[in-house]
């Protein structure tokens, strides 16, 4: 949490002298998502809400100002009412996670230059924030390390100068973590560098102390989850456009998917090679080991589904490789049994 803000906080709710009323307000701000909804205020808005006030109140935790963070699963509800968590968290399948790859791999391509970023965020499932946050000094490419450690974040903030980011602690102490990289993941990372010593590109913006930043635009600023997921929304567009002018029968089409379906895509992959749900927890810096155990219930079902589809579908196979062989088996003892009767006659 940036120095900015904890003093916003603290200024706002420490510094009453009605001190019998803070719980009363926090707790009107984050135990109302239900009216916020009703306002028409988007789930996903009303999640990016819930997660700055639960950071100030995770701070307030370990001042000691309050017992509990009150935060703590308020959305499950609401998110669950409104099957927000389907949508949000849908996995890419292998041919589409496939095709999604070989599209941005074309070095010709107008989106050649996204493959890096995308390519790390398929390979090692971290939260959009921890990668845009990613600077030089938190990889080592010799050791194939990912050191997480901290969040981008990019609101609103409530003086004059508007929008921009900050440097947050990961929610949760399970978010600091290390992650071990995949030959993909650090080619992608040379990549980047590669790329922009021959573009002249590099990390000229600090924030709250922070530099060196790995992904960053043409003018050197930090990338944010709003243009990454206008450029999938584009790359979604071009590559299914592609696709469909093959004239190929039921020709394999990326659906509508953000920057957490990639994520969510990661974690999948881990499920279905059966990567112990302990390491996987770990991996993804979930806090709560109900979170990995929804995805790998949700997988496995999937997984055991498609294998129970594959069994019928051979034991249908295998039926009717039976029923020809009995017809072939018939009409070769009718035919032996006219050649002798013929044989009778003559």
């Amino acid at each position: 949490m940036s120095n900015r803000t904890e003093s916003s906080f603290k200024e706002r709710f420490w510094n009453s002298s009605i001190k019998i009323h803070r719980p009363l307000v926090i707790s009107f701000l984050v135990r109302n998502p239900l009216q916020s909804n009703a306002r028409g205020l988007k789930i996903a808005t009303i999640d990016n809400i819930h997660t700055v006030i639960h950071q100030i109140l995770q701070l307030a935790v370990e001042d000691n100002y309050i017992r509990r963070n009150i935060s703590d699963n308020l959305l499950k509800e609401l998110k669950s009412s409104h099957h927000y968590e389907d949508s949000h968290r849908r996995a890419l399948t292998l041919p589409e996670q496939e095709l999604f790859m070989e599209f941005l791999s074309k070095e010709n391509s107008q989106y050649y230059h996204w493959l890096p970023i995308f390519t790390v965020m398929l390979g090692t499932g971290m939260r959009v924030g921890e990668i845009t946050g990613l600077r030089w000094n938190d990889i080592d490419l010799k050791s194939g390390i990912i050191d997480v450690n901290h969040t981008l974040v990019y609101y609103k903030h409530r003086d004059e100068n508007g929008c921009y980011f900050d440097i947050h602690s990961p929610k949760t102490k399970a978010g600091v973590r290390q992650i071990p990289m995949t030959e993909e993941v650090k080619n992608a990372f040379l990549l980047e560098k590669k790329m922009q010593e021959l573009a002249g590109i590099q990390s000229k913006v600090t924030i709250d102390g922070y530099h060196n930043f790995i992904f960053v635009n043409r003018f050197g600023n930090v990338q944010n989850q709003g243009t990454l997921n206008r450029a999938l929304r584009r790359i979604i567009r071009d590559c299914n456009d592609k696709q469909l002018l093959k004239e190929k029968n039921n020709p394999v089409l990326l659906p509508n998917f953000s920057c957490h379906s990639l994520r969510h895509t990661f974690t999948t992959r881990l499920v279905e090679a059966g990567v112990d749900i302990k390491v996987i927890q770990n991996l993804c810096g979930h806090s709560r080991s109900d979170v990995t155990l929804d995805i790998y219930t949700t997988v496995t079902k999937e997984l055991k589904q498609a294998e129970f589809d594959d069994f019928q579908k051979k034991l249908k196979e295998k039926k009717q490789e039976w029923k020809n062989r009995q017809e072939k088996d018939a009409r070769f003892s009718s035919g032996v049994v006219e050649k002798i009767l013929l044989h009778k006659q003559w």
